[in-house]
């Protein structure tokens, strides 16, 4: 059997369009580095909607945004400012502590904005959950090509190719599109691995993929991703974390007191501004969405 284990998402309903959040769930915790994993779309919002995602804190992890459609501004206490579009990832790294926004640029809120991507995190490796922050905008990013074939490699080597985006840790992460008869190997050198069919329709192995759910594969085999008809796939995954990471709200850290201590550092106003995105935040929520304290 190359399937471990199938997670079913949590949907959450933001009024236009979907959430689907698989990771952390009470069954899968991480996969290979990624310890959060949200996939949200294809929706259009009305023309003058938006997405506004008021200024938020993070530590211990780096976020990574990845658009199949639409735009998305980003700023952070930086002062870093990207608009994300498809083809670009963007790779904020939190370290000892950062914070940002995510808002629909003016142009899209005008034609109405398109929503329709994947938002995971990466927990960082022991002894690097504290490096100072950081954030890189990469586009060029590896194609293969093939007939019924296209395959990005966003982080991580894939394919004999190797995308030039930042991994603290050994991390795989693709966007496979199939055409009709499209097939294309998933090789085994990877720790932990897991498929999520976020379009179309495709099988691993022979084995139908639920829609939007986040298929974990059995490690240390070579299998096949087929579509009969296409399909768009994410591939994720990468080294298997030796310790535990804890997650509240924001907040992924090996220590539960460093999640404590930046809860405190939140609501007594100690992390540091957003530059031009500094009227609204948003506050420490009394029960957090995600949560993974054991």
């Amino acid at each position: 059997m190359s399937i471990l284990q199938t997670v079913t998402p949590v949907t959450h309903d933001l009024g236009g369009f979907q959430v689907r959040r698989a990771v952390p769930s009470p069954n899968c915790r991480m996969v290979g580095p990624f310890v959060f994993v949200d996939q949200f779309g294809p929706a259009r919002l009305n023309a003058g909607e938006g997405m506004d995602v008021r200024p938020h804190p993070h530590i211990n992890l780096a976020t990574v945004t990845w658009l199949f459609e639409g735009a998305i501004d980003h700023r952070d206490s930086l002062g870093s400012y990207s608009t994300i579009r498809p083809g670009t990832v963007n790779l904020m790294t939190a370290g000892s502590g950062i914070v940002h926004s995510e808002r629909s640029p003016q142009s899209e809120r005008d034609a109405g904005p398109s929503m329709y991507g994947m938002q995971t995190w990466l927990a960082l490796p022991d002894g690097m959950e504290e490096i100072a922050p950081a954030f890189e905008a990469v586009s060029g990013l590896p194609l293969i090509e093939d007939t019924c074939i296209k395959a990005r490699v966003i982080m991580g080597s894939l394919w004999g190719k190797r995308a030039q985006t930042t991994c603290y840790a050994d991390t795989i992460y693709a966007e496979i599109d199939l055409g009709p008869a499209g097939a294309i190997p998933i090789d085994a050198e990877a720790d932990e691995r897991a498929v999520m069919l976020v379009g179309g329709e495709a099988s691993i192995d022979g084995h139908p993929l639920e829609l939007y759910a986040l298929t974990v594969l059995k490690p240390g085999e070579p299998m096949t991703l087929s579509s009969s008809r296409g399909g768009k796939i994410m591939l994720l995954g990468g080294e298997a974390f030796k310790t535990h990471r804890y997650v509240y709200w924001n907040f992924v850290s090996s220590s539960r007191d460093r999640i404590e201590q930046a809860k405190e550092d939140w609501t007594s106003g100690r992390f540091p501004l957003v530059p031009g995105d500094d009227h609204e935040f948003i506050p420490l929520p009394e029960r957090p969405k995600t949560v993974s304290y054991p």
